[in-house]
Formats: C-alpha cells, structure tokens, sequence
C-alpha cells in the first residue's frame, strides 16, 4: 500500500485555502483581523461547530395567546478554519422557518505586521469621537510605532436606497456615501497629540431622480485634534476638539466672494454650507488627600458629522467631580454638573439641567460594610425665543437617598452574607400652579440572605422586598419574597440541580389587589464539555384577591416545560509540523 506523503498534504491544503481565499475576495467570505507574520504559524486546518435543539412546551388556563403551545428549534454551526482564516456557515430551524447563512459578500481582512496594520472590507479605525465612530467598506492602512502613529482610510460609509417609488412602505431613500480620512499622533499616555482630518460627501448619481426632488446631496470636510499634556502625576488636561464644514446641498450656488474660494481644492463653500465647532476639556488633579476634575464641553447648534450616526448638538455642560479616601476605609466621591441647550436662542425655550450626587463607603476587615448614596436632578425650563407660560412651566426634581448595610462571614461548616438596603425618591413638581398634584414619593426596603452549608455542599437564598409610592390621590404597594436553592452532583459537579420559590404581591389603591406564585426547576447535565443537556419546569398562579370583587379575567395558571441540548465538535484539526531543530 502507498503512503501518503505529509508534504503533498501539506501542499494540497495550501492550494486549498488559495481558491477559498480567491473566491473570498470574489464576494463570499467573512474573514476575520489576521497577523501576517502568525500565518506560517498557524494550523494548516481545523474544522469545528455545534449542534443544538430547543424545545419548549406552554399551557395557560386563559388560552395560548401569549405564546406558542409548543416551540421548537433546531441549529447547526460550522467554522472552517484555513491558517487563521475562519469562514462560519449557520443553519436555523424554528416552527417551520428555515434559515440559512454562509460567509456573505461583506468581508473584512485586517492584516498586521510589527508596526503596520491594514484593513479591506467592512472595518472600522480608531478617529476622534466628532468626526467619525462607524463603520466603512473600504481599505484603511495603520501604522502605531513607539512614538509616532498615523492612519488612512477611504471607503463608503453607507450604501445607497432606492426603492420602488411606487411600493406602500419605502425605506428612506439614501445616496451612496464617500468618506477619506487621515489621522497623525506623536506621544504616549499622558504626554500625546493627535490631528484627524476627513472628508465625507455623497454621490447624486447614486440617487434615482425621482428620490432626489425632497434628498439633496451633502458635503462634509472635518478638522480634529485630540490631545493630552500631565505634570508630575498632579495635574492632567485632556483636550478633543473639532470644527465641521457642511453643505447640506453640494449643488447649490458657489459663494465667489472674499475668501470663500480659498479652500476649493478641499471643500468648495456653497450657500448651503456653514462652519460649526464641538469640543471638551478635562483638568484633572490628584494630591495626596484628595482627587477631582473639571470639565466642560460645548456642541455649538448645527454641528454635523458625516462620519457619525448621530451628534447632540445646540448644548453645553460643565461640571466638577471630586473624591477622596479616609483612614484607608472610609471613601467619600461627589459629582455636580449643569447643563443647557439653545445656544442659538432660535428654540422656544431653554432647557436647564443640573445633576448631583454624593457617595460614602466604610468597609471593615470584619466582613461588615455600609454604602450610603444621594442623587438628584433638577430640571427647570427659562424663556428662549418665546416667553414659557408659567402655568405650564417645566421645573421638576428627582431626588434620591439610598443606604445599604452588608455582612459576610465564611466559617468551617457555613457561609453567611446578609445586606440590608433601604431607598427613599421623591419627584417634587416647583411649578407654583401645581404644588403637590404631580408629586410622587417612594419609600422601599429590601433584604436578602444567603447560606453555604459547606457539608451538603448547598446553597439558600431568601430575599425580600416592600416598596410603596404615594401621588396625589393614589397609592401603590408590592411585595415580593422568594427562596431558592442548588447543588452541584457527581464527582465532577457536572450535574446541577436549581429550585425557586417566589410570592408576588401588588395593591393599588382604590382598583385592584392581585397575588402571584411562582415555582422554577431546573437542571443541567454535561457529558466530557462535549454534550450539554438542560430542562426546567416553571408552574405559575396568580389572580385578583380582592375580596369586594368577582374573580377577573386575569386569573390564570401557567405551565412551562423546556428541554435543550448542545453537541460541541471538532471534525477535523491538522496541526502544523514541527521542525526538528537537530
């Protein structure tokens, strides 16, 4: 019998992941981020996936149209792997659907050596915040040495819509979007600086003409930096700024006047366009006692990037945080910040903002601790454009004060963690024509309790909770209260056993009383991290329980069974040889 020559298998492969890689760039491959100096290194093939089926049962004494009485799904995973190139295929199953997927048209190739970084396909690159956070389909080149880094891109940042005029339901017509772009940074950590620059614009032909009556094509041309400066580990400022040049019809008249036709060669200014800034800064300080920051940002109205999905614009905030840490147990941090919109003074009104807070933490070698919290926000709404009618005036205020007590203890035969916390919010109306009518208050407690006994190697949990809120004329209460359990079986703990007692309590004033139960098993079962089985049992009760009232529609019993199971697998691996040294 002949012997295969591992050499000739070799080749064979080789050849193999050559056409997959051809077919890939063709327009049917999703490839994955690959190091070019690891390929050599890399298994030559490894062929992996699962197996699985949910199963799921339902009955519910009102009748099934809540859910399916019975669910059922099957799916199936493939991963080939060629010298670090994966290519996924999926199948799904479910009540009579069928999906299929492969390795799609969209592909992305990001390959790296020492330095250099390059990618082709759907990718994305590390820009200022302002200028650009999605995703292109393009080629892109990155270079980050020790000091000195820069990048390039150009691609499409959103495919063009064209739907049938006359279909009922159109998606928003879009034109094909260009973008190119390029960033340049020296520095390290605290010391650096980083300029982006990109340009954005789209195609009118990409448009059929019926679309572009009510859609005119945009331009964008955006400048950026970003930068950090520190001293002696005291003191930090952290910068990140950029101004947008947009036209928001790139066929309208040109301006051809004064300056405006200075930068043509990169963006031709048109009576449609204009100039806008956003930016932040940060000064941070740490002494030995104390720690903080003040910042402040600005996005003047109007501000557009063409590189973002979406940018708030037309506000401004500042604000201030500080913290500090006592006796190396005690941690005492506070927030304040405020914030306004219509800086163009074009909005009707003017929204004001302004958030607090403040936070105490004690932790004792003991196991005890105790956290106390307090937020609040203010909202109040002033004159813009428009005088606001005082008897609609916006002026609320959320209010919050929470405390929360623990307590843990390992022993030689149990485990204790008890944590207790209590909460008190209140959303006060100021507007003098509404005093006390939209005011809310709630007050709610809670506690829980666990307990390890270490021989039976068990686990219970009791927990519960009362929360109660009172308006003008109304009243709401719940409670709920559950117990649980689990234990781990067999030698290896690969048998695990849950159960869950639950009581759910709810009143609101003068309308209804209702009480639910709910009991949960489950059960989990894995065969050599190979094959997984799962079931679960749900039972559910509730109904109206006020007594002055017939029984409601509502009352009901639920019943949930579930079955799984998952096969993980390895077809095939063929490793790479090892060279003898000797």
């Amino acid at each position: 019998m002949r012997k295969s020559n591992p050499h000739s298998v070799i080749t064979y492969l080789k050849r193999i992941a050559a056409t997959v890689f051809i077919v890939a760039l063709c327009g049917s491959a999703t490839l994955y981020a690959q190091d070019i100096s690891q390929i050599g290194k890399s298994d030559p093939l490894i062929i992996s996936g699962s197996i699985g089926t949910n199963n799921t049962y339902y009955h519910s004494s009102i009748g099934s149209g809540y859910a399916s009485p019975l669910s059922n799904s099957f799916f199936a995973n493939l991963n080939i792997n060629i010298y670090g190139f994966s290519f996924p295929f999926a199948v799904y199953y479910s009540n009579n659907n069928t999906s299929f997927s492969y390795p799609q048209i969209s592909f992305n190739i990001s390959p790296s050596y020492k330095d250099f970084k390059a990618h082709l396909g759907r990718t994305t690159m590390p820009f200022s915040s302002y200028i650009l956070n999605m995703s292109f389909n393009g080629v892109g080149l990155e270079y980050n040495g020790p000091k000195f880094r820069t990048s390039a891109f150009y691609g499409i940042l959103r495919k063009a819509i064209n739907d049938n005029p006359e279909d009922p339901n159109p998606r928003n017509p879009q034109y094909e979007r260009i973008g190119w772009g390029f960033s340049a940074g020296y520095g390290k950590g605290s010391n650096s600086i980083d300029i982006y620059l990109l340009r954005a614009y789209d195609r009118p032909s990409t448009l059929d003409e019926y679309w572009q009556r009510e859609n005119r094509p945009q331009e964008n041309l955006l400048v950026g930096i970003k930068g950090r400066v520190s001293y002696k580990k005291i003191l930090s400022l952290t910068v990140n700024a950029a101004t947008s040049a947009f036209t928001a019809d790139r066929e309208s008249p040109k301006v051809e006047v004064g300056d405006a036709t200075r930068f043509d060669k990169v963006f031709e200014a048109r009576y449609t366009s204009r100039i806008r800034f956003a930016g932040d800064a940060s000064l941070g300080f740490s002494f030995p006692f104390i720690n903080g920051s003040i910042f402040y940002k600005i996005i003047q109205p109007d501000y557009v990037s063409l590189g973002t999905y979406y940018t708030s614009n037309n506000y401004q905030s500042l604000g201030v945080s500080l913290s500090t840490m006592l006796f190396r147990r005690i941690s005492l941090s506070g927030n304040f910040s405020m914030q306004n919109d219509n800086l163009s003074k074009k909005q009707l009104y003017t929204n004001n903002g302004y958030v607090y807070s403040a936070m105490a933490s004690y932790n004792h070698t003991s196991g005890f601790g105790i956290t106390g919290m307090f937020n609040g926000y203010l909202q109040r709404q002033d004159d813009g454009s428009a005088a606001v009618n005082d008897t609609t005036r916006v002026n609320r205020e959320l209010r919050s004060l929470t405390i929360m007590p623990s307590y843990s203890h390992s022993g030689e035969t149990f485990d204790h963690s008890i944590s207790l916390s209590a909460n008190y919010t209140e959303n006060i109306d100021h507007n003098r024509f509404n005093i006390g009518l939209n005011d809310v208050q709630t007050l709610a407690f809670g506690a829980s309790y666990n307990i390890g006994v270490k021989p039976w190697e068990m686990d219970f949990g009791l927990s519960s909770s009362l929360q109660q809120s009172k308006g003008f004329n109304s009243k709401y209460t719940s409670v709920v209260s559950s117990l649980s359990t689990g234990r781990g079986f067999l030698k290896d703990k690969n048998l695990n056993v849950s159960a869950s007692l639950s009581l759910c309590y709810n009143h609101v004033q003068y309308t209804s009383k209702n009480l639910s139960m709910a009991l949960d098993l489950s059960a989990s079962y894995t065969i050599k991290q190979a094959h997984s089985f799962s079931a679960s049992a749900s039972f559910s009760k509730y109904g109206d329980v006020n007594p002055t009232q017939t029984r409601s529609s509502l009352d009901a019993t639920d019943i949930r069974l579930s079955l799984n199971y998952l096969y993980t697998f390895s077809l095939l691996h063929i490793k790479k040889k090892v060279k003898n040294k000797n």
